[in-house]
């Protein structure tokens, strides 16, 4: 079910203001109705994106992620801008890691066309779309089936990322801290994304704005663990932190994109190899 955008700007306001909501606050943002609200609130939770509490709403448990059929409408402009950036990015006849989310899923809607791609993955949904493209070789990891969030995790799944030596490792994250760290719901997608990171030789971070500061409990690593990071919008206290981490940043939500100028050089040589 496609959210509103009432429902969508639900959404961001709650994540921008602590993850808690009074019904009276959202109530005076629109011009709708009680009634009109109460429902929207309702759709949200029955969806899993709010949780109901006493006189309004908040996020859901902090220590798990909401069900992946429900995450591909929330921010999905921006998630289709960061997948065209990312593929303008990848030369044709590479090797490419996609990591689970529905950003890296958009990823593989657009890489399509893109020929001669050797894609890995434990998203069932990527392999699913890239299984369309008979010009993209698609390697899907085994390990246990996770319902909820349609990927493969365990011991099975990151033995078989260590077989691999990947030109472009693209991933998502549960979210991001003003300590510039990468943040995830367990341990077993912490590990499949640092093995991600170890066996890439270029790691591109793939989140849209609403994973700056949301929480998850724990910690995969640090902006120094990729070399570039692609979003539709960064805040100006979130582009120093990642100035102090020398990462480099493309941000596309913007008319122009923002690259940072301390790396720019460096960059350019490595697109050129």
């Amino acid at each position: 079910m496609a959210l509103s955008r009432r429902q969508q700007r639900i959404i961001d306001q709650l994540h921008a203001t602590n993850g808690v909501l009074s019904s009276m606050e959202i109530t005076s943002m629109f011009d709708v109705s009680v009634q009109t609200i109460r429902k929207d609130l309702n759709e949200l939770s029955q969806l899993g994106h709010v949780r109901r509490v006493h006189g309004g709403i908040s996020l859901p448990g902090n220590n798990h992620n909401i069900p992946f059929s429900n995450r591909t409408v929330m921010n999905l402009a921006a998630k289709q801008t960061i997948a065209q950036k990312v593929v303008s990015l990848l030369p044709e006849d590479s090797s490419v890691f996609l990591g689970i989310g529905t950003t890296p899923q958009q990823v593989a809607l657009a890489l399509l066309d893109h020929p001669g791609l050797t894609v890995v993955t434990n998203n069932i949904n990527v392999a699913l779309t890239l299984s369309n493209s008979p010009n993209i070789q698609t390697y899907l990891a085994g390990g246990l089936v996770r319902p909820g969030d349609e990927d493969t995790m365990g011991p099975e799944t990151t033995a078989f990322f260590n077989k691999f030596n990947i030109q472009y490792g693209v991933f998502g994250v549960g979210g991001l801290n003003a300590k510039g760290q990468l943040l995830d719901f367990s341990p077993e997608e912490s590990s499949v994304t640092q093995r991600i990171i170890e066996n890439s030789e270029t790691r591109i971070l793939v989140a849209d704005h609403s994973k700056i500061n949301r929480y998850a409990p724990v910690v995969t690593g640090t902006l120094s663990d990729i070399d570039i990071l692609i979003m539709d919008s960064l805040s100006e206290p979130y582009k120093q932190t990642c100035k102090e981490f020398e990462s480099e940043i493309i941000e596309v939500g913007s008319t122009s994109e923002f690259l940072s100028c301390w790396k720019l050089m460096e960059y350019r040589a490595l697109m050129a190899i």
